[in-house]
């Protein structure tokens, strides 16, 4: 913990399978970080009281907020989805309370179908951080990737794509999974998978992946590159990009790489976000937008 400077608040993401829980000072400087693997499906039915008082017992007994999974209907309690376009202003006003000190932030939705648990505060905290301008594009690449329009700093709109649990259940589960067992890196074969998924029939070229690797076309040992490559690509084809238009991508450094890689194949310019950072930066203004 920083010399001279005393906890004032606790945020939680708390995701499906995983959870973080940042200790922050009164000026929303971060003193302290806790990470494990007790998402909401580690947790029993009716343990989150329990364990959150575990995590205050640990960073001290002070206000927390939440966000993520936790506001669920698997979580401890399902708090109602805010409508896009939605700021910071709105989360706060959309708290759920679950007695004085412990709120859960809700979550977005978008008219066309679509909701984000979580994410929401990594987006609107980028832009509060000055991390992202007001009006803008964000990617969130992972398990389901999240692209959000950003107008005059809310989030406008927003798209989830399945691309992380695609390829996880491509690798363990598929005609494929024998010869997706190399490193996933932004290689020659990535690379070539990103331009061929860009153009389309996606499908197609998955299949392609498995006769590449038996008739010698391609090594067994790049076909996971090649194949992430496909997926990414046709990830990131969805959203139409214009030549040097700007994506602001929020991911751990390798995954965002690999994101950044297919934005500039696409002709666009990637921009790396310390999600992290911007995950504080939003709790905090939520926190302080809740005092008078």
């Amino acid at each position: 913990m920083s010399i001279g400077r005393s906890g004032s608040l606790i945020a939680i993401d708390w995701g499906t399978t995983n959870r973080r829980a940042f200790l922050l000072d009164a000026d929303g400087q971060l003193l302290r970080t806790l990470r494990d693997g007790k998402g909401l499906l580690a947790v029993e039915p009716g343990g989150f009281p329990a364990e959150l008082a575990a995590i205050r017992a640990e960073l001290g007994d002070l206000p927390v907020l939440l966000a993520g999974m936790v506001g669920s209907a698997r979580g401890w309690v399902n708090v109602a989805y805010l409508p896009c376009p939605a700021g910071l202003a709105d989360l706060a006003k959309g708290l759920h309370w679950i007695d004085r000190r412990t709120a859960i932030v809700p979550g977005l939705s978008d008219p066309a179908g679509d909701v984000m648990r979580g994410e929401e505060v990594q987006l609107l905290g980028a832009v509060a951080a000055g991390l992202a301008p007001a009006d803008a594009l964000l990617c969130q690449p992972g398990t389901h990737c999240k692209w959000a329009r950003m107008v005059d700093g809310k989030v406008a709109s927003f798209a989830t794509a399945m691309t992380g649990e695609l390829f996880a259940l491509l690798r363990n589960h598929s005609l494929l999974a024998e010869f997706l067992t190399g490193e996933v890196v932004d290689n020659d074969a990535f690379r070539q998978g990103v331009s061929t998924g860009l153009a389309g029939r996606l499908t197609s070229h998955l299949f392609g992946v498995r006769a590449s690797a038996l008739l010698g076309l391609r090594s067994a040992q790049d076909s996971a590159a090649y194949a992430s490559g496909l997926l990414i690509g046709h990830d990131v084809a969805g959203e139409n990009l214009e030549q040097g238009q700007a994506v602001h991508i929020l991911a751990d450094p390798h995954l965002g790489a690999l994101y950044a890689s297919a934005v500039r194949i696409a002709g666009g310019v990637p921009h790396p976000v310390d999600s992290h950072a911007s995950f504080i930066a939003g709790i905090d203004h939520i926190w302080k937008a809740t005092k008078p």
